[in-house]
């Protein structure tokens, strides 16, 4: 892929941030995610590229817009699998909670994972700790792997993991040992970047959350050097049977890096909607809006932090427009 592109793929994702921001805190997640939908399937038909959607926002007959298999960019090249999220947690910002994104990530064709719209579990860490965890080993002993790793004591290092009934047993066992332990409503997309960058002050990721967000994880952390491990966890014969056709006999194989992101060279962008750890949200000021994005690249290991300041009046078909797209389904909403 052409290095030019990353800033493309940042102008996509500023799109579906702007979109979306004027609507963080007014309760809406359906409008909400919308929104960022169809400003980003826009912004898509600038890019050049002959691009496919491998994680999007459902099957095609539950979503119009990003769906799995749409052709998305101006149908030049390179050939490139693309995977979406133009809203890393609707219920973010709705309530105006921090960490809500838009992200992507970009590969050549066939290097990205397929992921189903099921679970995961996942364990992620920064480059530091990078080859010291492992998905099925005790909570114990990845701990005292990634401690010994980062030179810190067990009571120093930081846990983070979404706050849901299915992770009690692991809050359980992390505070016995001390650590201290960072809950999240929603977004473990963000929370798993967080473990590559020293300032968030978070160490290692664990627990069940979305698939394909686990794919979109796995691109950022490859730029950033870290590492995640994940499994799928089908609820059922029928997502055992699709686990099948996306070419994984083992439905339950241990994915490690190499297997989400095939390949050297991936991109992912991401921009902030709301206020957090790795990103601020959208400024508005009138006629103008400040957006604040991060763009990484595996191949060469660049890491690129950009404000840009937008003139609304001058992209109207990217903020200006009523979506009338309708909701992909909500099985992860509250997930």
């Amino acid at each position: 892929m052409e290095r030019e592109l990353a800033l493309e793929f940042v102008r996509v994702t500023e799109a579906a941030a702007l979109a979306t921001g004027r609507l963080m805190g007014r309760g809406d997640k359906i409008a909400a995610d919308n929104a960022a939908v169809g400003a980003m399937r826009r912004a898509f038909d600038t890019v050049y590229i002959d691009g496919v959607v491998v994680i999007g926002e459902g099957e095609m007959d539950e979503a119009p817009m990003l769906y799995i298999g749409e052709k998305v960019g101006a149908g030049t090249p390179p050939q490139v699998d693309v995977a979406v999220d133009p809203l890393e947690g609707t219920n973010l910002v709705a309530k105006g909670l921090p960490n809500a994104l838009s992200v992507l990530a970009v590969a050549p064709r066939n290097c990205l994972l397929h992921a189903p719209d099921m679970y995961m579990d996942k364990i992620a860490v920064g480059p530091r700790a990078a080859g010291c965890i492992n998905l099925d080993a005790p909570v114990e002993e990845n701990i005292r792997q990634v401690a010994l790793a980062l030179g810190k004591k067990v009571e120093d290092v930081v846990a983070i993991l979404l706050d849901r009934p299915r992770h009690e047993h692991i809050i359980k066992e992390l505070r016995r040992l001390g650590v201290r332990v960072k809950l999240i409503s929603d977004g473990d997309v963000s929370a798993a970047i967080a473990t590559a960058v020293e300032w968030t002050g978070v160490d290692i990721l664990f627990g069940i959350g979305g698939a394909p967000e686990g794919v979109l994880a796995a691109a950022a952390l490859k730029c950033l050097g870290g590492e995640i491990q994940g499994r799928l966890v089908p609820e059922n014969e029928q997502e055992r049977e699709r686990i099948k056709k996306m070419g994984l006999k083992d439905p339950e194989q241990l994915l490690f890096m190499q297997d989400l992101i095939k390949g050297d060279d991936v991109i992912f962008a991401a921009s902030g909607i709301t206020d957090g750890d790795l990103l601020q949200g959208v400024r508005y000021a009138g006629n103008n809006a400040t957006t604040h994005s991060v763009v990484m690249r595996s191949m060469t290991g660049t890491v690129r932090f950009i404000q840009a300041t937008h003139r609304l009046d001058l992209k109207p078909h990217f903020v200006a427009r009523e979506c009338s797209v309708t909701h992909k389904a909500q099985r992860f909403a509250e997930a």
